[in-house]
């Protein structure tokens, strides 16, 4: 064994061991008891391996989560090349995050939220290195709390921390053995193909973006674009059930149960987005939860997209801001020869469909978070503005 595998073998058997304290493991890496090791929240520095902070652990043919890491999802989430998420929150004892209505939860120093990307591998093919499911369905996905690494292919896990200085972002990408994560600052590509349940393969280039990415989408005001801040975590995209270990339980209800989080008002008073995959919910509601996820943090007044003049978070008139009727700024090859990004009742000569239906750098939106056309989202898009009523008098 090489001395790199060793010192890996060495680090993995005390971080997966020590947090979880297994017999098997323990059995497997040494005869001595070890220590029970928490969740480890670093001040400062940039540690190499996702093991290093203790919140998950892939140990016994499942990615297992540490005491006091709680998993949670989104009402609707982003599109990342048909990805799966595996997200988890986790906190020091004695503090809490500061609930609020509408922007991101106040999160206190040491809060550590992980957001684990993987894709589930095609019904009955054997594993490979390239080959992921096209799929929605999560029901092979989960093993009790963690994951069953038997079903799924661990691409990277993202870390945000909050520290004295703001919150910070370290991408890991997972080794082929799918055992730990090793820092990726620079981030990384990897050639997969997505299989549909018809055995159709569609190549594609699935891309970890590296640090100074995250302010594209994690930035909250550009006139400091060195503040970054959690997406998700927000009571309009939480305010929904979930299947915890011992039963399911709304999401707030439970952090405030846990002291994760305090000041939840009444359930009635909380927001809460559409599921956009729920076709029995109002295509208006879908449709905007879906722009608020997937755009909205770029596309409001502080954001990234401000000087476009369009916003498209869940807070915005559906009239010109929302890109009614409006031309565009400057998009440049973007506009596909269409003079407006929404016209009422015309998908087909809106700017927002065409942007969202094209894989080229120069084209698509959103720019980054994704190589391939999500063809569900832009469907419930098109379907959207094909209800619109009205007409726009564009000049020709």
């Amino acid at each position: 064994m090489s001395e790199e595998k060793m010192q890996h073998a060495a680090r993995f058997c005390v971080n997966t061991a020590a947090a979880f304290v297994l017999a098997a493991a323990l059995v497997a890496c040494s005869q001595a008891p070890a220590p029970v090791v928490p969740v480890t929240f670093h001040a400062s520095g940039s540690p190499a391996h996702l093991s290093d902070w203790h919140v998950t652990a892939a140990l016994d043919g499942k990615l297992q989560l540490n005491a006091d890491v709680v998993p949670y999802d989104l009402n609707t989430p982003l599109f990342s090349d048909y990805a799966h998420k595996l997200r988890t929150i986790w906190m020091p004892k004695g503090v809490a995050a500061k609930y609020d209505a509408a922007q991101t939860f106040d999160f206190p120093v040491g809060t550590i939220i992980t957001k684990t990307f993987y894709y589930p591998l095609p019904k009955g093919a054997a594993r490979d290195a390239k080959s992921v499911a096209r799929s929605y369905d999560q029901s092979r996905d989960f093993a009790g709390s963690g994951l069953d690494l038997t079903q799924v292919h661990l691409i990277e896990t993202r870390v945000l921390v909050r520290r004295e200085s703001g919150w910070a972002a370290l991408p890991y990408v997972w080794n082929a053995d799918q055992t730990d994560a090793e820092l990726a600052r620079t981030g990384d590509t990897q050639a997969l193909e997505l299989v549909a349940d018809d055995g159709t393969r569609e190549p594609f280039t699935y891309v970890v973006p590296n640090e100074n990415q995250c302010a594209g989408c994690h930035g909250t005001d550009m006139k400091n674009p060195s503040l970054i801040a959690p997406i998700g975590p927000k009571a309009r995209h939480l305010n929904r059930d979930y299947a915890y270990a011992d039963g399911r339980e709304n999401q707030l209800a439970h952090l405030t149960r846990l002291g994760y989080l305090m000041g939840l008002p009444e359930a009635s008073a909380v927001p809460r987005n559409a599921d956009w995959h729920d076709a029995t919910q109002d295509v208006t509601a879908r449709a905007r939860a879906y722009l608020d996820i997937n755009c909205g943090h770029c596309h409001n007044a502080n954001g990234p997209a401000n000087t476009t003049g369009l916003s498209l978070d869940i807070f915005t008139a559906p009239d010109r801001h929302l890109g009614l009727c409006k031309p565009p700024v400057a998009a440049g090859r973007g506009t596909g020869d269409h003079k407006v990004d929404i016209v009422p009742g015309k998908p087909d000569d809106s700017i927002l469909p065409y942007r969202m239906n094209s894989s080229e750098p120069a084209v698509m939106m959103p720019e980054q978070g994704r190589s391939t056309i999500h063809r569900e989202g832009m469907e419930l898009i098109r379907a959207w503005i094909a209800a619109w009523q009205g007409n726009c008098d564009v000049a020709s």
